[in-house]
């Protein structure tokens, strides 16, 4: 495991990745020095796997400490909630000249939302309030699609599906809700008496859309998987019994990642349903807060606590590069080429045909009358 990290002063609070043209990715930290609050931007250089010291900063003048950050798909804008209310942020600018500009947002002043999320289109934006509040917003119109004051007891976490059609949500009581996007129109997702859902996460392979649960039965810890046509269980596996605080899934689809609330992370493939890396004390004794996989790279954004931000190189299988396929193309054709042309020079019963120059002649055989006089005057033979 190779990682880097980030100095910062005071309390880590959250963070995000930010994408950008060119994986010139940046990271969005936000932290609390206890007197005032900012919001950090660092360019991450994917060659030793590290982020920058701070290209830009954004300090709260009217106070309130970040809590969450939701960032648009297309990287240009982003969503930050703090303990008073949202601000939004516009970004322009390159990795070395990094500039934003805070703007006006109608749900300034709402109180801290636990969740946010953009849906994966961009057409929408979801925040779920420590209150219990639920909003569905069209975006950037911000015209209201949902508006439930008591969707919750309090939000625990939120993710949109791959068509952007379903939108999952927990609470801190362990209830679950699925939300069309369109109507509003939720759907509660059973439970035993016995059973809490903590986290959610749909698959983004492309393939059959499932939905991902976390469930916790005691002392044991599940995931849970549901058909997303029913909303019925499919089944569930446990292969990583520690109560756990945070779960993302890569952008591809392939790998789920959980934060456990002692700082490990565990890395799940999808496909076979097995733990494909574990890192151990990642985040030593503490909460996991935050936990995102880089746009590109199988890369992890963690923050805690008390260990601020860090940037971890996962131990997964490595991904093919798209010049590496084309490479592998290459090199199949030209085998191909130098076995044709191999069997084509040592073949001679198909490809290399005589050459007409060099075949025998053939005399014709004349034979006079005399001869044949004398063949014929032979009579019968008796055997």
């Amino acid at each position: 495991m190779d990682g880097g990290d980030v100095s910062v002063e005071g309390k880590v609070t959250c963070a995000s990745w930010i994408k950008r043209p060119e994986n010139a990715h940046l990271a969005v930290i936000g932290k609390s020095t206890g007197t005032c609050s900012s919001l950090e931007f660092c360019s991450f250089n994917s060659e030793n796997t590290s982020l920058s010291s701070p290209k830009a900063t954004y300090v709260f003048d009217e106070g309130g400490e970040p809590v969450r950050i939701a960032v648009h798909p297309s990287g240009d804008d982003f969503v930050c909630s703090t303990t008073t209310g949202c601000k939004l942020f516009e970004l322009y600018g390159h990795e070395d000249n990094i500039k934003f500009v805070c703007k006006e947002f109608p749900i300034q002043d709402v109180g801290p939302q636990k969740c946010m999320a953009f849906s994966v289109d961009g057409s929408k934006l979801a925040t779920g309030g420590v209150d219990g509040h639920f909003r569905l917003f069209e975006w950037p119109t911000m015209r209201i699609i949902v508006d439930e004051p008591k969707a919750h007891k309090s939000f625990r976490d939120m993710d949109f599906s791959l068509d952007s059609e379903f939108l999952a949500s927990t609470s801190t009581d362990g209830a679950a809700r699925i939300w069309n996007t369109r109507d509003g129109v939720p759907v509660t997702l059973s439970r035993n008496a016995d059973e809490n859902i903590e986290l959610c996460r749909f698959s983004k392979d492309g393939t059959k859309p499932f939905l991902f649960t976390t469930v916790q039965k005691g002392n044991k810890t599940l995931i849970v998987v549901w058909d997303i046509s029913t909303w019925k269980k499919i089944g569930h596996k446990s292969l990583y019994n520690k109560p756990t605080s945070i779960m993302t899934i890569s952008l591809d689809g392939k790998y789920l990642a959980l934060g456990s609330k002692d700082g490990d992370v565990c890395v799940i493939d999808v496909t076979k349903m097995e733990i494909s890396s574990l890192h151990k004390r990642l985040h030593l004794g503490t909460n996991i807060t935050s936990l995102e996989f880089c746009p590109s790279e199988r890369v992890a954004l963690t923050t805690s606590s008390q260990w601020g931000v860090l940037v971890t190189k996962l131990n997964v299988p490595t991904d093919w590069k798209e010049w590496q396929i084309y490479l592998l193309l290459l090199g199949l054709f030209l085998a191909s080429a130098i076995l044709f042309y191999v069997f084509f020079e040592n073949s001679d019963s198909f490809w290399n045909f005589p050459d007409p120059s060099t075949r025998p002649k053939i005399e014709t055989l004349h034979v006079d009358a005399t001869s044949e006089e004398q063949w014929s005057s032979f009579g019968p033979v008796d055997l």
